[in-house]
């Protein structure tokens, strides 16, 4: 079972510059949550931040009881054994097969018997759909293989939380759909806490339970998806809808006079927020009470 992490005033710079400020939210235990945000509003770092790897100036992160923003270094490994983390590129090592890639953070933390190092390689990546690769290279296999053979090894610990920075960064949209299926037929299996950081406003209208976005240095929305995909909030509608009017310039922020024109003309014109169906896991898989109590909802939305 996943386990709830709670952020409240986080606040990170680097020199004068400052990255994001007063982020506040919660992260439900075993739920799968998104944070968005235009590229350089710092979503990698929040991610690094969370697990510990980046120091904030102010503010608290509580994980299972601990504020880790105050733990000493022996103490913060501890709490990083909760985690698994899912690197853009899937950060293999070129020189070994997928198998040893895999096994390597069991070798590595642990003192398990290389026979129950086997066992639990297989099994994860059966969970992936990587059975039968274990001796190819990460420069043999595509790009897909690659991010599941990185989250194979992000699950090798069984973490209670998982970190996903931009898994779908340089895979085609089939690829970013297989992905996303097995994502939320991972969290179906595991119950685990996930926090995905993402650009694809498909993924991120279809995976999650709860949408969070950054700009212009602060937390704009965090909450369920319905309440994100129905928001009239000008800078959340025009992310997820893609378009260029709004609040998001190319390369730095609208002036007001600017964005209220653009917002004034699209409003005339606007169609009605549409909720995206929930992406449910696969037939099969045995779901938790919480998925039934979607797809019960999404089948309701559906009706109307």
């Amino acid at each position: 079972m996943g386990v709830e992490i709670c952020v409240e005033g986080l606040t990170k710079s680097f020199g004068h510059q400052v990255i994001w400020q007063d982020v506040s939210l919660t992260l439900p235990a075993g739920q799968i949550s998104v944070m968005l945000g235009p590229s350089g509003t710092g979503k990698s770092v929040f991610l690094k931040t969370l697990v510990g790897l980046l120091k904030p100036d102010r503010g608290s992160i509580v994980i299972a009881g601990q504020d880790i923003t105050e733990l000493r270094e022996h103490d913060l490994y501890e709490v990083r054994k909760l985690f698994g983390v899912l690197f853009q590129d899937g950060a293999l090592f070129g020189s070994m097969n997928l198998y040893d890639n895999i096994a390597f953070p069991l070798r590595e933390h642990t003192r398990k018997p290389e026979s129950e190092v086997r066992r639990i390689v297989l099994e994860k990546m059966d969970m992936v759909g990587l059975i039968g690769a274990e001796e190819k290279l990460p420069g043999e296999i595509s790009g897909g293989m690659r991010k599941r053979a990185g989250l194979a090894r992000a699950l090798v610990l069984d973490p209670e939380i998982i970190l996903f920075d931009e898994p779908d960064s340089g895979l085609d949209p089939v690829r970013v759909a297989y992905l996303n299926q097995l994502i939320v037929d991972l969290n179906a299996q595991i119950d685990a806490t996930f926090l995905i950081v993402t650009h694809d406003i498909a993924s991120a209208r279809q995976v999650p339970d709860n949408i969070g976005l950054l700009f212009r240095r602060e937390l704009v929305m965090f909450g369920p998806r319905e309440e994100l995909l129905t928001s009239e909030e000008p800078v959340v509608r025009q992310f997820l809808n893609g378009r260029m009017q709004g609040p998001i310039g190319m390369a730095e922020e609208k002036d007001a006079a600017q964005v209220e024109q653009e917002l004034a003309q699209i409003d005339e014109v606007a169609a009605p927020a549409v909720m995206t169906p929930r992406l449910l896991p696969s037939t099969g898989i045995d779901r938790p009470d919480r998925w039934k109590d979607i797809a019960r909802r999404e089948q309701e939305a559906v009706a109307k």
